[in-house]
């Protein structure tokens, strides 16, 4: 069955869309015919293919050579809107092509060189990098394996975030799929126009989504002393040192310290944070939230007062959400998930409290946490799974977008332990493919926020990972009743 028409898609793609290709500096015989195959079905669903990027361009695609890099000057990612006179960037996607032989090279130098009880900064010097770029890269190996540095690579000496890296000799065998927050979804290819169609569709869903990150100030501000009277800063400050001695949180990722390019500030954030969380304040009837990552660093590992936001509703656009400020304090806005971690309560109910003023009415959720890891294991008996809808998990979407808050707010609201607030599990949880894990707390007396979480983490009801499923995934129950997670091995093609 095509995938155009699997029932997998997302309901909101864009049809019609404006797409231009754009020769780049590595144009080889398999890329020919790669580009020939995309814009032929690209055509098959309606899209407009454009024969030069103008006003009405919606996806710019373009090539680079393989572990050879650019000059900043031929990124379209950092030169298109001048260069072609747009209006806007479009999305940009820069096609690779790599042989067997020698993606096989590069993935097992990886693994060596991280394999290596101290790094040796030598291993990770590749043409184009920045002299720091090592350091990055031996971050992002840690967390994701030899491929996801191969992927911080690739990005880097082709100055482009999303790439398709094709790996095959005279045809693609397969092909990843590389984005900012360091996917590498595998796409095989049995059948070529299904296996184009799956390409196409995960690029579509990059270009339909729409950022809410719009995130607006209202009046008034919260009086300093209410704020120091809060318990929930120092809280959320203890529970990022909680989940940092877990290994919870990893290293933001400056852009300046993988690639030097004086115009990256104009295209895309100098760095990104991995990781958000928020707990819901009594007092203030609101969530108190990390701020975004994108307007300056900020280590989700040991917060401030400074690294912290209150989000008080969702914009009647849904575009953003709505925080107040704190009088004294420096007042960033919130992290881009914010809007699904503060609309994901209207669906669930709430639930009475008491705290030292009295009872009140809060959310059944009382703290949510995301990062970009993945959940091994789990106990049923304490912690739930609620599997984000099943397009979600071929073709996921980006962080900080209307589709990826739709998807949350929508597995979350079918969470039983959620839905039922005498449930007895206290945790409950999603995987976004590609992406991570969205954890979700309930309130437990004598608890503070977070606790929950990292207690289960100890006592092995939460085993976290560091590798992140790419596609479908499902969780199967060992002889002790753990449920394991089973998903695809991006590698496993390699074996075959």
């Amino acid at each position: 069955m095509s995938l155009l028409t699997c029932p997998a898609v997302h309901p909101w793609l864009r049809r019609g869309i404006g797409v231009a290709f754009v020769p780049g500096l590595s144009m080889t015989a398999m890329l020919e015919e790669v580009v020939e195959r995309l814009l032929a079905r690209f055509r098959a669903r309606g899209d407009v293919i454009q024969s030069a990027p103008d006003h009405q361009t919606d996806l710019l695609l373009t090539t680079a050579p393989f572990a050879e890099p650019l000059g900043w000057r031929q990124s379209l990612l950092l030169t298109a809107r001048r260069r072609f006179r747009l209006s806007r960037t479009p999305t940009v996607v820069t096609l690779v092509h790599a042989t067997r032989r020698k993606f096989r090279y590069f993935l097992d130098h990886f693994r060596q060189a991280l394999s290596r009880p101290e790094p040796d900064p030598v291993d990770f010097a590749f043409p184009g990098l920045a002299p720091e770029a090592w350091r990055v890269l031996v971050e992002q190996g840690r967390r994701g394996g030899p491929l996801l540095a191969l992927e911080r690579m690739v990005q880097a000496q082709a100055k482009c975030l999303r790439v398709l890296l094709f790996v095959g000799d005279e045809s693609p065998q397969v092909a990843y799929a590389f984005d900012l927050v360091g996917a590498y979804p595998c796409c095989r290819a049995p059948e070529p126009d299904q296996f184009y169609d799956d390409l196409i569709l995960r690029m579509v869903t990059a270009v339909s989504v729409e950022a809410v990150t719009h995130h607006t100030p209202v009046e008034p501000p919260i009086a300093r002393p209410v704020w120091e009277a809060l318990e929930t800063p120092a809280a959320m400050a203890e529970a990022a040192r909680e989940l940092s001695h877990r290994d919870f949180f990893t290293e933001m990722v400056r852009i300046a310290d993988l690639v030097h390019v004086p115009a990256v500030s104009d295209a895309v954030a100098k760095q990104y944070s991995e990781g958000c969380f928020a707990t819901w304040d009594p007092h203030l009837g609101a969530l108190v939230t990390t701020v975004t990552g994108s307007a300056r660093p900020v280590d989700k590992r040991q917060v401030t007062e400074d690294d912290l936001a209150v989000i008080v509703g969702v914009r009647p656009d849904r575009k953003g959400a709505f925080y107040r400020p704190v009088e004294g304090k420096r007042n960033d806005p919130p992290s881009s998930e914010a809007l699904e971690m503060f609309a994901m309560d209207g669906p669930l109910p709430q639930i009475r409290w008491e705290t030292p003023e009295g009872i009140t009415e809060v959310p059944v959720a009382r703290s949510k946490l995301h990062g970009h890891r993945g959940i091994a294991a789990y106990d049923p008996r304490y912690v739930e799974y609620v599997p984000v809808a099943y397009s979600y998990q071929c073709y996921p979407v980006s962080c900080g977008t209307s589709a990826q808050a739709e998807g949350i707010v929508e597995a979350f609201s079918r969470a039983e332990s959620l839905r039922n607030p005498d449930d007895p599990r206290a945790v409950a949880f999603t995987i976004l493919p590609g992406h991570g894990v969205f954890l979700v707390e309930k309130w437990l007396p004598g608890k503070a926020p977070f606790q929950a979480i990292w207690e289960f983490i100890d006592a092995g009801y939460l085993q976290i990972d560091r590798f992140v499923p790419q596609g479908p995934l499902e969780y199967l129950p060992d002889p002790m009743g753990r449920m394991h997670v089973q998903a695809e091995d991006p590698l496993e093609w390699l074996q075959e």
